[in-house]
């Protein structure tokens, strides 16, 4: 059994049954922390939070669970050893600041750990790892290999030379594509909020939500789109990075970080933060790499009835139903398959290149033989390479 800190041990809440299955359930506990959990009011970094998060996780590994952390903080982190009173805005500084800060903050992880005895490692990813195939398996054997060592991988953006990423991106996203590259995942997102409001939690009517037993878009209504000034993202980030993983059956909590005990409590199937339920079953890794991790050459335009068999069915894609074709895509390329009103509905693997794919579109079986010759596939992308996103 995890040994749990003194005040652990002091009455506890009742055992909400539910999150204990999610918890029991899991085999990886996937751990994201944003900067502000790690960063003091004046925007310097806490290393005691290290020490904190480290126990945690400790503790969650004694359960015979697999853990991973994304961390940012990096960019805060190099502050200090560039002599910066705040966070730059130009990128050659911001870059600047990543590669100070990821030297230090590691070192601050591994201290906190190696207290522990448990040895860590780092991996600095982008997107484009996870778009290109080939790079995508290759994370993948890395991270179970790691765990089949007892290493807790740290994982972060490389923000040295994802000049994107330091733009646009953030670490909900980067931890919600980790959680597909594992089997039974829990995603446990840590903010300096105690998981989702009803409205702006300043406002002293707000309700907590603590349970999302389905996902609906107007969640995002619930949220302001400001951004921390520390990190790059916000809670619309988190909610993006939530619906991705919760769609593909990765349940989901979001948690204050800064509590001592919030992962205890995890394990312990509390009532902490707000736990966002998978839709439906696991849904296959390879789908998972096409619907959230792939990135789309090109756009196909469908009418109502595919937007309807692809996103409510996950239906294959039929020619009959495309109404326009963008972009110079290949057969083989992930495509995003878009409804009428503009919204995706899925992503795919296009079985014919733009160029053909534009002569058929619209067109029935008989009429694609007179068109092309032949009709080399019967769909224009197959359910079994189809994932429906919207």
């Amino acid at each position: 059994m995890p040994e749990f800190p003194t005040e652990s041990r002091a009455p506890r809440p009742p055992v909400d049954l539910v999150r204990r299955e999610v918890f029991e359930t899991a085999q990886t506990v996937i751990v994201k922390v944003g900067t502000n959990v790690l960063s003091r009011d004046d925007d310097s970094i806490d290393e005691s939070a290290f020490g904190r998060l480290a126990s945690q996780m400790t503790r969650v590994r004694a359960t015979g669970r697999n853990v991973a952390l994304v961390s940012s903080g990096a960019i805060g982190a190099g502050l200090e050893p560039l002599g910066l009173a705040q966070r730059p805005t130009d990128l050659p500084a911001l870059q600047a600041a990543a590669a100070a800060g990821q030297a230090r903050m590691m070192a601050m992880y591994a201290n906190a750990f190696a207290t522990r005895d448990v040895p860590v490692a780092q991996l600095l990813l982008t997107a484009d790892d996870f778009a290109d195939r080939r790079r995508y398996l290759n994370i993948r054997h890395t991270l179970l290999s790691l765990f089949s060592y007892g290493v807790v991988p740290i994982v972060n953006e490389n923000d040295t030379v994802s000049v994107e990423e330091i733009k646009f991106g953030d670490n909900d996203r980067l931890a919600a594509l980790l959680a597909n590259l594992v089997a039974a995942p829990l995603l446990v997102v840590l903010s300096i909020v105690d998981g989702l409001y009803d409205r702006d939690p300043a406002d002293p009517t707000a309700e907590h939500v603590r349970l999302v037993e389905r996902w609906d878009d107007g969640l995002f209504d619930l949220v302001a789109a400001t951004k921390s000034s520390r990190g790059t993202g916000g809670m619309g980030s988190k909610l993006r990075a939530i619906k991705a993983a919760a769609a593909v059956g990765e349940p989901v909590i979001l948690a204050d970080g800064r509590s001592p005990d919030v992962l205890d409590r995890v394990i312990a199937g509390e009532e902490v933060g707000t736990l966002f339920l998978a839709e439906g079953g696991q849904v296959p890794a390879w789908k998972r790499w096409v619907g959230y991790a792939s990135r789309p050459a090109g756009i196909v335009r469908v009418d109502a009835g595919a937007a309807e068999a692809v996103r409510g069915a996950g239906r294959s894609l039929l020619a009959a139903g495309v109404t326009g074709v963008e972009g110079a895509f290949g057969a083989g390329d992930t495509v995003a398959i878009v409804g009428p009103d503009g919204a995706e509905v899925g992503r795919g693997l296009a079985n014919y290149a733009a160029a053909d794919l534009t002569k058929i579109a619209g067109l029935r079986g008989a009429e694609i033989e007179a068109t092309l010759g032949s009709v080399p596939y019967s769909s224009v992308v197959h359910r079994d390479n189809l994932l429906p996103t919207g």
